[in-house]
């Protein structure tokens, strides 16, 4: 293997980039960056070495994004990639974990666009664009959903006719990348506790909460869609399916209700003002308080089902932007978690220190940043290692 690893985290306005050298037993990181406006007329070039070193332009008016960054890679970033890892939100029910990618493969995951159409798409395009540029440059996608496989039918399964499930309307689960990282890397933190039963809040724009025994997932609050569970950015999550046969009927068509759960929900419909907590926590408004207020409600009751599911609960994992960066966000739903036997330090909360639990707490809390890009590098070597 010549160059270095590539790995792709495509969203709708941007596309984030890491390399990876792939050296000794582990991939090691060597330069990020990101594309921002890719909509625009000049989207905008950045890339972060190691070294610290910041590199930023402009692409000139038609200028391809992707071949701009296989270009400056190969001049600037340790050469041409041998391979591309791309963070796929969506792998449906039969893809247990990450896969090479060709035409069967995109075809199949177009289909799924339906069920996450805030993200698959984004995941997609990138991946059509290098086949065009680079054909024999091998991807891999690695899915979001495929740390969930392992469930039961039991919490899999909605209430509704055999058929449906036939067709794939099921519970999958999603933020996969994330939890697969936090499972691997809570194991060299602290073994015993992640030999036991964890709930791990992944809270960020998008959020879930994924209930874990011994490394692996058994539950989740995301379900068919990344619309289920907690508390969102702009999404609602759980929410009575009425609701939206009451929408219909005031005359909304499927298009409009998509644009209101996916863009206006969550906490910037709650609040009127905006989806990021830190503007909330800033505000300190009536409406923002009760925005927080429910997020963290919801949180709460989310994790008292998980505990449910595993029957019982050893610790409790917070991730990404929230989960890592917001203490009065965990303090409150620790808070509403006390009966669980969770309680925080207040000093080791406020530094967002690894461990945050009281001495005496009965179930231990931890913040741990997650890395999705570094899973992405690992999964997508393991594929490429078995060819």
């Amino acid at each position: 293997m010549t160059g270095p690893l590539l790995v792709i985290n495509a969203g709708s306005s941007s596309l984030k980039f890491e390399t990876f050298q792939v050296t000794g037993a582990a991939p090691r990181r060597m330069l990020r960056g990101q594309i921002e406006r890719l909509a625009s007329d000049a989207p905008h070039f950045t890339a972060r070495g190691v070294e610290g070193r910041v590199v930023e332009r402009v692409l000139g008016a038609g200028e391809d994004p992707l071949a701009a960054l296989l270009g400056w890679l190969g001049e600037h970033g340790g050469g041409a990639p041998f391979a591309v890892g791309h963070r796929v939100v969506h792998g449906g029910a039969r893809h247990l974990g990450p896969a090479l990618i060709d035409d069967a493969l995109l075809a199949e995951l177009d289909a799924l666009v339906p069920l996450a159409p805030l993200h698959q798409p984004h995941n997609l395009d990138p991946i059509r664009r290098l086949r065009s540029h680079a054909p024999s440059l091998p991807q891999v996608a690695c899915f979001d959903t495929a740390f969930h496989r392992g469930h039961s039918e039991i919490v899999d399964r909605y209430a509704l006719p055999e058929a449906l499930y036939a067709q794939g309307v099921r519970r999958y689960g999603f933020h996969g990348l994330s939890y697969a990282w936090i499972a691997r890397r809570f194991a060299e933190l602290a073994p015993a506790q992640a030999a036991g039963r964890v709930i791990v809040a992944h809270l960020g724009s998008g959020c879930s909460a994924c209930a874990m025994v011994g490394g692996r997932s058994v539950d989740s609050t995301m379900g068919f869609t990344a619309l289920e569970g907690l508390v969102m950015g702009t999404r609602p999550g759980q929410l009575d399916a009425g609701v939206v046969l009451y929408l219909a009927e005031q005359g909304m068509d499927a298009k409009a209700i998509e644009h209101l759960l996916y863009y206006e929900s969550g906490l910037k419909g709650l609040s009127g003002l905006s989806g990021d907590v830190r503007d909330l926590l800033a505000d300190g408004g009536p409406r923002a308080r009760m925005a927080l207020g429910v997020f963290a409600y919801r949180a709460a009751t989310a994790f008292a089902a998980l505990a449910a599911s595993m029957g019982g609960l050893d610790a409790v994992v917070f991730t990404a932007g929230i989960g890592e960066n917001a203490p009065a966000i965990r303090a409150a739903i620790a808070e509403r978690c006390a009966w669980l036997g969770l309680e925080l330090d207040p000093a080791c909360n406020a530094t967002n220190s690894t461990l945050i639990s009281a001495t005496d707490s009965k179930v231990a809390g931890y913040v741990i940043p997650t890395d999705e890009e570094a899973t992405i590098a690992r999964e997508t070597l393991e594929v490429l290692s078995a060819r």
